[in-house]
């Protein structure tokens, strides 16, 4: 399936290399594909492990596995095969990932429990097996590669690779972080909502980088949505090596926390904007601003409410300031509101206020403003001072066409 890059891309960045960690792809052929489909991260012994995961009930031995693997905060080794999601797939599943970590286990003198695998794909065919050993095979004897590679082999209906980087000062010592994503359809805000990875070279304690991360995403991964879809293997996950020398951090009162924190939450905001950015079909990013309400997660549900709404975001394509529609969304959400002071913007132009239309508001600039690729939607409740901000994009055409035919 040929996809033409996204309106909405952005260039892949300049990252520099995280110390401690090596970076290598292989062709593994998970798909009839001529392409990497394999991404293969060694990293440091002593680096930190955090991470967070689909809440889906049918949730892949990936995941599983991932979930007991964070507990004990150590990681050796990531290896993140595209085109099969081995999802739904019972004891073999689970049998072809514990292969794999056994087999880059012995590769790296570690335990199998250090290895952390995600796969991503088609749901309901087992890993295979041969497949799999032949790809880390490869990916053991493959020279280094850089970070634009490893966000390649992770794709799946992805148009463009994702990444993001930023630095931050812990007292005297410059620590840097690098990211890379995929993610394009299947994305809802039910944690995670992609395949995921944040590494960096800062000395960070496992039980602080977790709570780092848990904070992170709540205000940036788990305030996106594509289609409302959460995956069987959504999965962050944040490694440190260590190898900048900084005074460990321990917890928020250790020097540089906040700074390191504050890096972490803004790689983890550009990530999840550049899934947005490549949502299947997407011709428009939208920003979602609610304010007045009861408190911060009401703001929240009443955002994703209105970034779900099919009507709105088709309006949105269609270039129409139907704020009718909004307020449809704001009314289901379930969470307090009342009609009589909700008020409703379009690119900074209030189209209502108070529960009214706004008499001889000027079209032309709204209209104007929803010809462009970046969207602005602000709702006031009027009732608190809760607020938040949830980031979507539009639903085309393209987003059928692509999901008619996904498995071919």
């Amino acid at each position: 399936m040929d996809l033409e890059r996204s309106p909405l891309a952005l260039p892949f960045p300049d990252m520099p290399p995280i110390d401690g960690v090596r970076l290598r792809v292989a062709r593994a052929r998970y798909k009839e594909w001529d392409r990497a489909d394999l991404t293969f991260a060694e990293l440091a012994p002593g680096t930190s492990l955090a991470g967070v995961f689909t809440k889906s009930a049918c949730a892949s031995s990936e995941v599983e596995l991932g979930r007991e693997q964070v507990k004990a905060g150590a990681a050796r080794a990531l290896i993140v095969n595209a085109g099969n999601s081995n999802a739904f797939t019972g004891y073999r599943g689970r049998e072809a990932v514990e292969a794999i970590q056994a087999q880059v286990a012995e590769a790296l003198g570690c335990t199998g429990g250090e290895i952390l695998v995600s796969s991503t794909g088609v749901i309901g065919v087992p890993l295979p097996k041969d497949k799999a050993r032949a790809g880390i095979e490869a990916a053991l004897a493959a020279e280094d590669c850089g970070w634009e590679e490893a966000a390649n082999a992770i794709a799946t209906t992805d148009t463009f690779p994702k990444g993001a980087h930023a630095s931050a000062m812990l007292g005297e010592t410059r620590v840097e972080l690098c990211g890379i994503i995929k993610g394009s359809g299947m994305i809802a805000p039910n944690m995670a909502t992609m395949l995921g990875y944040v590494f960096t070279d800062a000395d960070v304690a496992p039980a602080f980088l977790q709570e780092a991360l848990d904070r992170a995403n709540a205000e940036t991964f788990s305030c996106i949505t594509v289609d409302g879809d959460t995956s069987t293997s959504d999965t962050v996950l944040a490694f440190a090596t260590g190898r900048a020398r900084n005074a460990r951090i321990e917890d928020w009162n250790s020097p540089g926390a906040d700074s390191f924190a504050a890096a972490l939450a803004d790689v983890c905001r550009r990530l999840a904007h550049l899934v947005v950015r490549d949502g299947e079909g997407a011709s428009k990013f939208i920003t979602v601003r609610v304010a007045g309400a009861a408190d911060n997660d009401s703001a929240r549900r009443v955002g994703l409410a209105i970034a779900n709404s099919p009507l709105v975001k088709t309006a949105i394509a269609g270039e129409d300031a139907n704020w009718g529609r909004v307020v449809m969304a704001v009314g289901k959400a379930g969470e307090p509101a009342d009609r009589d002071r909700l008020s409703i913007a379009f690119g900074g132009i209030w189209t209502a206020r108070e529960g009214n239309p706004v008499e001889d508001y000027d079209e032309a600039p709204v209209a104007e403003h929803l010809k462009g690729r970046d969207i602005e939607l602000a709702v006031d409740l009027g009732i608190g001072e809760g607020r938040a901000s949830v980031w979507t994009c539009d639903l085309t055409h393209g987003y059928i066409s692509i999901n008619a035919d996904y498995r071919s």
